[in-house]
């Protein structure tokens, strides 16, 4: 794959390592990427977690003089290099950078896949040329990663960006038409918390906002189709996300003072659910504009290997 990251910093391998697979590509220089190989996520199993990595290294044939970049889906902290994964439970307390690079022989970099695919539409998807970029991700929950001047922001914790989680979500809504409020409740969090947009705001919360509005199952992909198409039942629960999501994502954005938010994850290939969730953002925000502020993102499964391989190169 071609895209455009301008630098003269060797070669590296970045490596997507979510709770189903590890997907291992290289990047022989800035600007490109090559797709190479996958292997099963050994969740539970920190010693097979290593052994994989291992395998698919020694595999392609990588010298121990080209780094290792990794996007995880976990969260590591920018004070002491430790991990924690829902999951990945097997890198919970390991300090991936150092104790993956002492098993592999190789400078390892670890990153937050929500930041990496931030640091890839900020550099060169569609938050290109823009100061602030905030990346929202709606795929099965909701994350995030803030890049300023296309560097990440890092805060305590290593939680920068991550809206999905706090109680914030509205109770009470007033819709059109309507001359009663409707109330609803703020859905239990993996968190711990109530009332997350990580609650409603992946496909998963769709699924159900839909089962609590209208007390019935559907995936989904059936709920938005069936929005798109005017069905009165779809077209309700749509309505309602898109008052629960506009609001803490309009915060969002009056706080960062990103100009633009491109979206990743699953819900990024309903088009014309982003197109509306933009246009209910853009009424709500203080800065006032016409062209759209929340977009598709550009790289819809490359990006956390893009944006790893962009880190490592930020951080040799």
């Amino acid at each position: 794959m071609q895209y455009s990251e301008t630098s003269n910093i060797n070669p590296v391998f970045a490596a997507d390592v979510g709770g189903s697979f590890i997907r291992l590509a290289f990047s022989p220089k800035a600007g490109e990427l090559v797709s190479l190989d996958k292997l099963t996520t050994p969740v539970d199993d920190w010693s097979g977690f290593v052994e994989a990595l291992k395998t698919l290294l020694n595999k392609h044939g990588a010298d121990n003089q080209t780094p290792l970049a990794l996007s995880i889906a976990g969260l590591i902290d920018p004070a002491d290099g430790r991990a924690f994964s829902a999951n990945i439970p097997c890198i919970n307390g390991h300090v991936l950078d150092q104790e993956l690079a002492q098993h592999l022989g190789r400078r390892v970099v670890a990153v937050n896949d929500a930041d990496s695919l931030a640091l890839a539409e900020a550099g060169e998807g569609a938050g290109a040329g823009h100061r602030v970029v905030f990346c929202a991700v709606l795929g099965t929950g909701v994350g995030g990663g803030l890049v300023n001047e296309g560097r990440l922001i890092r805060g305590a914790g290593g939680i920068t960006g991550e809206w999905g989680h706090g109680p914030i979500l509205n109770t009470m809504l007033e819709l059109k038409g309507e001359a009663n409020p409707l109330y609803i409740p703020r859905f239990s969090c993996g968190c711990g918390q109530k009332g997350c947009v990580d609650t409603i705001g992946g496909a998963r919360g769709i699924e159900r906002l839909h089962r609590y509005l209208h007390n019935e199952e559907n995936d989904s992909r059936t709920i938005v189709t069936g929005w798109e198409q005017e069905a009165e039942k779809p077209k309700r629960t749509i309505e309602v996300y898109l008052h629960l999501m506009a609001d803490p994502l309009a915060a969002v954005i009056n706080i960062t003072g990103a100009s633009i938010v491109p979206v990743g994850g699953g819900l990024t290939s309903a088009e014309k659910l982003i197109q509306a969730l933009d246009q209910a953002v853009r009424a709500r925000i203080l800065r006032r504009i016409e062209q759209p502020v929340v977009v598709p993102g550009r790289f819809r499964s490359e990006g956390g290997l893009i944006g790893a391989a962009i880190s490592a190169r930020q951080l040799s």
